[in-house]
């Protein structure tokens, strides 16, 4: 009977472990068969806030990933005036060096429930200086404001995960540790007890 004890105490650890090493197989085979996803690594900022445009007050928001931007207009009318519906609202990029000639690209009418935003999406190569010209067009006038922005990094992508993952495994790690620890010490009193 003293020698099952020990064998099905022996039998627990490789359980625990064979438990943790599946569990990290699991991470890492979601982690390379998910598909990359159209995410940011942060909220979008402002590069123009409540700006006097035309006959429109607008705030531009950008998150300005490399390879592809986001850029999020909000639009509002004046005291006392409408935004028409045939509002037509563009954004330019170009580096501020000039390598590249600018691109202009549509953006679209967001269902917000009362509020008018428009998104777009923009392309960025390079992690330069970028001018930004957003341009309104409607029948009750237009105009056009600019700014400027940096493209970031997107991140690691799929190294993402594995890198926030790591201070959970780690602190894992050290409860099978000290699980393990305490067992062994519970055994050793045991024997010297006995």
């Amino acid at each position: 009977m003293e020698r099952m004890g020990p064998r099905m105490h022996g039998t627990g650890n490789y359980r625990v472990w064979c438990t943790l090493l599946g569990c990290l197989l699991a991470a890492l085979f979601s982690m390379f068969c998910a598909q990359n996803a159209a995410a940011h690594n942060g909220p979008p900022f402002p590069i123009i806030t409540d700006q006097h445009v035309g006959p429109f007050m607008v705030s531009l928001w950008t998150h300005p990933d490399l390879g592809t931007g986001l850029f999020f207009v909000m639009v509002d009318p004046l005291p006392g005036g409408t935004i028409p519906k045939d509002l037509k609202v563009q954004i330019g990029v170009q580096p501020a060096s000039g390598r590249l000639a600018e691109v202009v690209y549509s953006a679209w009418l967001q269902d917000l429930r009362g509020q008018v935003e428009y998104k777009t999406e923009v392309q960025f190569d390079q992690q330069e200086y970028w001018k930004v010209r957003l341009i309104l067009l409607s029948s009750a006038g237009g105009g056009e404001a600019i700014s400027q922005v940096v493209p970031t990094p997107a991140g690691f992508g799929r190294w993402d995960l594995l890198l926030y993952l790591l201070p959970f495994l780690g602190v894992g790690f050290l409860w099978v540790t000290a699980i393990t620890k305490r067992r062994r010490l519970r055994k050793a009193r045991a024997q010297q007890a006995s």
